[in-house]
């Protein structure tokens, strides 16, 4: 049951917006550290434009490496926001209130990220107009538009539109109490952003089925995207051991897996940072808890179809994938690394209450989740590409590069950057969500009884 703590509107506004009005130390501390993880990511990436691919350890056969592996990995990460915002809202659990902005926010940075992987991944992202405009007049050279590569931009670019028109709507009440407590500049810049919200029943009828539509809408496309994304895999015709059916729901449920985890450990960051220990409570990380327990559960179904399908077969090039991943080193080390660190680590873990209601478990077990996840793409996709060919002297290894790790660690500092940037301009937890729950946790009155006005089952 969620814990009621009557907090009162002003209360919520102040605790809420005291980081937009001003900020604590150890915020700019925080912003300034991750500030130099993204400047070392824009050098590096700069280096590599100006000298070439050839710094990097992309060699025959294995094009794809860190650069791609990061892609999938940030477009999962991304899965967040409509798990725990359309989903949870079109199924009412009161516990989503405090996590759903920072979950949308989360999933527009790393969307924005998941797009600069394959542009980075070209070493010369000036030809990105063939991405947007893939007509090449010179050459009559003609893109196959039946190539999942070609579905991509489209499909992420509309789940990225569709992600910042949901935060904005979900956004325009929280503006106006911004803007009522502005003065000068500041007061103008959120008057144009509130259009004209005064808070009318008219309004928020709109907002509220505006938030509904979209939260239906969007769904279609949270299937869809990482399903695109696991065709890149499945319908790659030149490698074998990609090839199964399993790989679209697979995709889906781990993009599910890693993205929850990835919004608790962005929760548990913002409760330190801002203080909101009365907004993202124990009962809130429980709830989540379980919820990543199902989850986790329901990929590593999907992941051992997929690994048993591929043994099944029997055939060679699987069969070969398999050994490699198993048997040779360093990838036997990452694969036994990705199991536990992805399921047989932090699941059992959320089995016991203690470990759900505890900021460092949680912490500690979410992190560990990301960290399987992102090897799990990277041994999808590696040793696939070593031993894509029938004949052996086409084989090869793939070691990364000192560019490749800065560029992939420095998109995580940018993502979390992003995030807290936001929360200087906008509010992070929206405040007419959790005023909404403070009235719902108030009694109503049924005849000559008084029930609470919304039930929590335990």
């Amino acid at each position: 049951m969620q814990e009621a703590t009557k907090l009162g509107d002003k209360k919520i506004n102040d605790d809420l917006l005291a980081n937009i009005f001003g900020s604590e130390r150890r915020y700019w501390l925080v912003c300034g550290f991750l500030a130099m993880g993204v400047g070392a990511f824009a050098l590096a990436a700069g280096y590599m434009i100006v000298t070439g691919l050839g710094v990097t350890g992309l060699n025959r056969p294995v094009f794809w490496g860190f650069f791609i592996t990061n892609f999938v990995f940030w477009v999962g990460i991304s899965h967040a926001g409509v798990m725990l915002s359309a989903i949870l809202r079109l199924t009412k659990a009161e516990w989503r209130r405090p996590a759903t902005r920072a979950a949308e926010i989360v999933t527009v940075f790393s969307l924005f990220t998941a797009l600069m992987m394959p542009v980075i991944h070209t070493g010369r992202p000036w030809r990105i107009i063939y991405w947007f405009l893939p007509y090449d007049f010179q050459r009559m050279i003609w893109p196959n538009i039946r190539s999942a590569l070609v579905w991509d931009p489209t499909a992420i670019n509309t789940y990225l539109t569709c992600s910042i028109l949901f935060v904005f709507v979900a956004l325009i009440p929280d503006l106006a109490v911004i803007r009522d407590r502005s003065t000068g500049i500041r007061r103008l810049i959120y008057s144009g952003l509130s259009l004209g919200w005064r808070g009318t029943s008219q309004q928020w009828k709109l907002q509220m089925m505006a938030g509904v539509l979209l939260s239906a809408l969007i769904l279609p496309i949270f299937v869809s995207v990482h399903s695109i994304v696991s065709f890149d895999f499945s319908m790659a015709i030149s490698v074998k051991g990609w090839h199964t059916t399993i790989f679209a729901p697979y995709f889906v449920i781990g993009a599910v897996h890693s993205g929850v985890s990835a919004v608790v450990t962005v929760l548990i960051l913002l409760r330190f940072l801002f203080r909101w220990e009365d907004y993202i409570k124990p009962d809130h990380l429980d709830a989540l808890g379980k919820l990543l327990a199902v989850v986790g559960t329901a990929w590593f179904f999907f992941f051992a179809l997929e690994f048993l399908y591929g043994i099944y077969g029997a055939e060679p090039d699987e069969i070969a994938l398999r050994t490699t991943q198993l048997f040779s080193m360093p990838w036997g080390a990452m694969f036994i690394a990705f199991l536990i660190t992805g399921y047989f680590f932090p699941v059992p873990m959320w089995l016991f209450r203690s470990v759900r209601r505890s900021m460092f478990w949680m912490t500690i077990t979410t992190i560990s989740v990301n960290i399987g996840m992102w090897l799990e793409r990277f041994l999808i996709i590696v040793p696939g590409l070593m031993r894509k060919q029938d004949l052996s002297f086409v084989w090869n290894v793939y070691s990364p590069s000192i560019v490749e790790i800065t560029i992939v660690l420095g998109t995580f500092c940018l993502v979390l950057l992003g995030v807290l940037l936001f929360a200087k301009a906008f509010p992070l937890i929206p405040l007419y969500d959790i005023k909404e729950g403070e009235v719902l946790q108030g009694e109503v009155t049924v005849g000559r009884a008084k029930v609470p006005a919304a039930f929590h089952e335990e």
